[in-house]
């Protein structure tokens, strides 16, 4: 069981990243970024982040905002995010639209596979692997892989003018290597909590549906954004991935 000063701790921090979410949530509905995928980065992005994201979007996301982008227009002048982001900036918001697809696929494949495990047998539980925790480990990276290319597709498209199937290819060039150091980070993470700090701290790892196992998540998600990062230094140096 695990110690009450540590649940508390899970549990607030959980209920942070809501609030944070909630209020970005706010923000990009009353003031809309101009790449629409990213009203759905920012509040995802903070429910890992949490005030860390806030900071950013504040600082940087409004300079991204369809309002910010009109009165540079009138000006004549470049988006202001295009400007007055620095380049280390720009990378993070690179990684953060990757890892937020990464979130969305790997929360809504855990849920699947506590409340239907058949599922996690699809994905080698038995047959491949003797831990369940590895097929769904699988049936993550689908569910992140499909979500990050959604998200990487409808960036990319309106900004370069491409056909959907152009936009395909590119998506993919863009997400494939970015999604896979995320998931290294977050999959390392996600194995040492579970198999060496909760079994030490509470003899167990953590189920699904507890605040302990998604306080894991939050902190390995941090853990994907770490990892990711250098990778997508490469991909925007590179003209693979936008600058955001």
């Amino acid at each position: 069981m695990f110690p009450s000063w540590f649940h508390i701790l899970s549990a607030a921090s959980l209920l942070l990243g809501a609030a944070c979410a909630l209020l970005l949530s706010i923000q990009v509905i009353r003031h809309p970024q101009h790449m629409t995928v990213m009203n759905i980065v920012w509040p995802v992005s903070a429910l890992f982040g949490t005030v860390l994201i806030v900071w950013a979007y504040f600082r940087y996301g409004r300079l991204a905002t369809m309002e910010a982008h009109h009165h540079a227009k009138m000006r004549g002048e470049r988006p202001p995010n295009m400007t007055q982001t620095p380049f280390a900036v720009m990378v993070g918001k690179g990684a953060l639209h990757c890892g937020s697809g990464c979130m969305l696929g790997d929360v809504a494949a855990e849920w699947l596979a506590f409340l239907v495990p058949g599922v996690a047998v699809w994905f080698g539980w038995h047959s491949l692997f003797a831990e369940k925790m590895y097929a769904v480990w699988m049936l993550d990276f689908v569910f992140a892989y499909v979500l990050g290319i959604v998200f990487q597709y409808y960036a990319i498209v309106p900004m370069r003018g491409l056909s959907p199937r152009e936009g395909l290819i590119a998506a993919i060039k863009a997400d494939t290597a970015s999604l896979i150091a995320w998931q290294v980070g977050m999959y390392g993470f996600m194995a040492f909590v579970q198999f060496y700090l909760y079994p030490h701290l509470a003899g167990r790892p953590a189920p699904v549906n507890s605040v302990e196992f998604w306080f894991a998540m939050q902190l390995a998600m941090v853990a994907g954004f770490l990892t990711s990062y250098p990778v997508n230094w490469w991909l925007v140096s590179a003209g693979i991935k936008e600058r955001m």
